[in-house]
């Protein structure tokens, strides 16, 4: 159990972004596995589903300052999972829409942490922050004199921003900040909507629902760094309950390389098909071909490490999928 990290004993968890795919994953991590530990659970728009004696939720809207206070209010520690955010079809068509809601939420929220005497917070952020690189990339690596990779121009500067102001909180009131540089996180309660899904869940839901031809935009080849949502959300409660650390930031990937093709193989595999032909379109957009963490920091100082293979993460995805594509609306 992971009860015996015991910072976590008996507080209550500020979490924001409750019913998003992350947010979720973390709260269904800690009612397993910390069950001392209450969370109260931030949410606007889209209805909780996972309930618990252990949860409260609270409905509010984050870019407001009363709302953050009314929620922060007799909390322990925080984790700030909110964001307005989509796949690389929205990043490609609509990038505006991550700006002023991202920057308004976080910005709002770290004052109400302040004002409210949460001691610990936890920024959820992206790999998104780093400038153009191709490979593995370390958190010392990221250089704030280059730009995000053209692609990820917005969402990246935001990341970087919301990172400063952590730093910011943390140098003038002493609030302990960490902070996360997250890869692709997939798993049970991602988005499967195609107008919004990242590549992973996309390509999941088109081998489940048997397309063929199988239709997969970009290169087999385009490699990137995914982790099941479990595994991140371990990584998660495991920075929190570091009570040694006061200022840090971390990588959480799987740290390994993971190809489109791979997720493509992986899917049809799981959904016990195999199309006649397989279509890679590469007029889609597409970002970086080859981009990963390097998790090493995470591993030496908080003794973590993935347990899920991108397989065995798929197959777990593709089940629960199959299972509840009935009444999941995201």
């Amino acid at each position: 159990m992971a009860e015996n990290n015991n910072y976590l004993n008996n507080k209550t968890i500020f979490l924001a972004g409750a019913t998003g795919s992350v947010g979720s994953a973390i709260i269904q991590y800690i009612i397993d596995n910390y069950p001392s530990t209450k969370i109260r659970a931030a949410y606007r728009k889209t209805k909780p589903f996972i309930e618990h004696e252990r949860i409260e939720y609270i409905k509010g809207d984050l870019r407001l300052i009363e709302d953050c206070r009314k929620i922060a209010n007799g909390c322990d520690c925080a984790i700030m999972a909110a964001s307005h955010s989509g796949g690389s079809k929205v990043m490609t068509s609509e990038p505006w829409t991550f700006l002023n809601d991202n920057i308004i939420m976080n910005t709002q929220m770290l004052e109400a942490f302040f004002r409210e005497n949460v001691k610990r917070v936890l920024y959820i952020g992206t790999s998104t922050v780093y400038q153009e690189f191709e490979g593995y990339i370390k958190e010392n690596e990221l250089d704030f004199n280059k730009e995000p990779n053209s692609a990820y121009f917005g969402v990246g500067w935001i990341s970087r921003f919301i990172e400063k102001l952590c730093e910011f909180w943390h140098m003038k009131t002493g609030m302990e900040t960490m902070m996360v540089r997250a890869s692709n996180i997939f798993g049970p309660y991602s988005s499967f909507d195609p107008s919004s899904s990242y590549f992973v869940p996309a390509i999941i839901r088109k081998a489940e629902s048997k397309m063929d031809p199988f239709e997969v935009w970009g290169s087999p080849d385009v490699t990137r760094d995914v982790i099941y949502s479990e595994d991140f959300a371990s990584a998660i409660t495991t920075i929190l309950s570091a009570d040694n650390l006061k200022f840090e930031v971390f990588n959480v990937g799987s740290g390994t390389k993971t190809t489109v093709g791979d997720v493509v193989n992986y899917s049809i595999k799981y959904a016990d098909y195999k199309p006649s032909k397989i279509n890679y379109d590469l007029s889609k957009p597409t970002t970086i071909k080859f981009r990963a963490l390097d998790i090493s920091k995470a591993k030496k100082i908080l003794n973590w490490q993935p347990k899920y293979s991108t397989g065995d993460g798929i197959k777990k995805t593709m089940d629960w999928w199959i299972k509840n594509k009935g009444n999941w609306k995201k």
